[in-house]
């Protein structure tokens, strides 16, 4: 058992350093830096063949993704809550707090979020 355990993390670091090779010639890739086009490449040095050793990931985040991040943490149990202030919005008596940054300003916010899940209302002071 310990065998296929200590087999399998070598196969797969094996897989992770395995050698590469030209489609056109079938020599050795060599890694090469482009520094005016900051690319980092396997090339052939048999032909002109070359290939991208590294690739970029993008995420972009939608406004809505962030939003409902914050809707969500209403039924966040870990995070304090208040009956002390109203929902301006739905007139609820709970809410979920937490101190953030907020976007160019300094220092810290308090930012509530109320706790009636068909609301979700979002204020802060």
């Amino acid at each position: 058992m310990a065998f296929m355990r200590t087999h399998g993390i070598a196969a797969a670091a094996a897989a992770m350093s395995t050698m590469k090779f030209c489609r056109e010639c079938n020599n050795i890739l060599y890694p090469k830096e482009e520094k005016d086009r900051r690319l980092l490449l396997f090339a052939c040095r048999n032909c002109e063949h070359q290939s991208k050793c590294v690739y970029r990931n993008e995420v972009a985040h939608a406004a809505g993704e962030r939003t409902q991040v914050l809707q969500d943490v209403a039924s966040d149990p870990t995070l304090p809550r208040t009956k002390t202030v109203r929902c301006g919005a739905c007139g609820h008596g709970e809410a979920v707090f937490f101190q953030a940054t907020a976007r160019g300003e300094e220092g810290m916010t308090l930012f509530f979020v109320c706790c009636n899940l068909t609301c979700a209302h979002r204020w802060r002071e």
